[in-house]
């Protein structure tokens, strides 16, 4: 059995700071939770489309019911894979996110849907998805009970956390498109990965001669 969840949101910004703000979301007051993120995959697909792959860390704390039924060493943070697409022509961008870490426990898939609101053209709605399940014996509908809450808390704090990024872009015209940006992105993306392989290599070359 598989709890779902669904439920709109209004940012009263354009779409383009929306996007923009998404990847510049963190830090904010808001997050707390939110240790790292990183880079694995991106790339600008030859329809202008800007592919996304991040690996975050976020803090995990169970309840203290639940402590009992898991393991000691069990990690008190997360992994969560995000996956993005901007669409620049259709003004559309979707963002696909799952927990590796703690799965059978408890996995919760969310899907997000950012497109410009249409009753005003001048800001941006979102639609939010959620999947959560677990596979624990006789504590599952406990733990996806616990689980939904905790994701119906987190929303109105990621809500919250947006608009803090956007007012302090308020005013503040890009002078770029976004796929302009997207496109130098994937770039300088690009381009530190290569440099970091070229670093690694040599430290390989250097302990071979040691």
């Amino acid at each position: 059995m598989v709890k779902y969840f669904c439920c709109a949101g209004l940012l009263r910004s354009s779409w383009d700071q929306v996007c923009i703000a998404f990847w510049q979301r963190y830090p904010n007051p808001y997050s707390n939770h939110v240790l790292t993120e990183d880079i694995i995959f991106r790339e600008v697909t030859p329809t202008n489309c800007l592919k996304s792959r991040r690996l975050l860390t976020k803090t995990s704390r169970a309840p203290r019911w639940m402590e009992p039924y898991l393991p000691k060493q069990m990690a008190s943070s997360a992994y969560i894979i995000e996956d993005s697409i901007v669409d620049p022509q259709k003004k559309t961008m979707t963002t696909l996110t799952w927990n590796i870490s703690h799965a059978r426990l408890m996995c919760v898939e969310e899907r997000c849907e950012y497109q410009i609101n249409r009753d005003n053209g001048s800001w941006t709605e979102i639609r939010r998805e959620a999947w959560i399940s677990s596979n624990i014996y006789g504590l599952s509908r406990a733990i996806q009970e616990f689980g939904l809450a905790r994701f119906k808390t987190s929303v109105t704090k990621t809500m919250k956390g947006f608009e803090y990024v956007l007012s302090k872009m308020q005013g503040e015209t890009p002078s770029r498109s976004l796929a302009e940006t997207a496109t130098e992105r994937a770039r300088e993306t690009a381009l530190a990965a290569k440099e970091k392989a070229k670093d690694l290599a040599s430290q390989a070359q250097k302990k071979q001669y040691v």
